[in-house]
């Protein structure tokens, strides 16, 4: 069971994703309620079957500290789209430092950017401009929310209504 679930804060919020056994548990103690289930797959007990879910929805409201992205080379990749920002090619992919760390640059979500291993070898010590090599997308960083609906392919369909709204998480 390696799908995920997503969680929805009281006020239909997405906070957070968990696992089927997690969520189950947090419906079966009525901690929370099934707002979607899983299409045609279901958890089975010797006595019992029930929905698998989807989209569970928490009970009470919980206060949720500001949550970011993750600064990952495997999230800047979903990011950047699996493809160098220089030239497009999906093959032998490293992280390049837009501003270069020797040159001051900081590990960061707006310095950090997909690069194939002959782009970042040919900008090397220098900035974009100076190689004469523009980004074909300024690196940014991702919310919560955006970084499921947009860069997540695991996600469902079912989870899309929830991640459209407006939240800082």
């Amino acid at each position: 069971m390696s799908r995920r679930v997503l969680v929805l804060n009281a006020d239909y919020s997405a906070i957070s994703l968990c696992t089927v056994p997690k969520a189950f548990l947090l419906v079966y103690l009525d901690k929370a309620e099934l707002i979607a289930s899983s299409d045609g797959n279901m958890l089975r007990t010797v006595n019992t079957n029930y929905p698998m879910p989807s989209v569970i929805r928490l009970n009470k409201y919980v206060s949720v500290p500001y949550k970011g992205v993750v600064l990952t080379r495997q999230n800047i990749f979903k990011r950047d789209n699996n493809s160098c920002c220089y030239c497009g090619s999906k093959k032998d992919l490293t992280l390049d430092h837009v501003m270069p760390k020797s040159r001051g640059g900081k590990t960061s979500w707006t310095n950090l950017a997909t690069a194939c291993r002959r782009c970042n070898t040919k900008k090397g010590n220098s900035t974009p401009e100076e190689a004469q090599m523009p980004l074909s997308v300024k690196p940014f960083r991702p919310t919560f929310i955006m970084f499921l609906r947009e860069f997540d392919k695991s996600s469902e369909a079912k989870w899309l209504p929830y991640l459209s709204k407006k939240s800082s998480y």
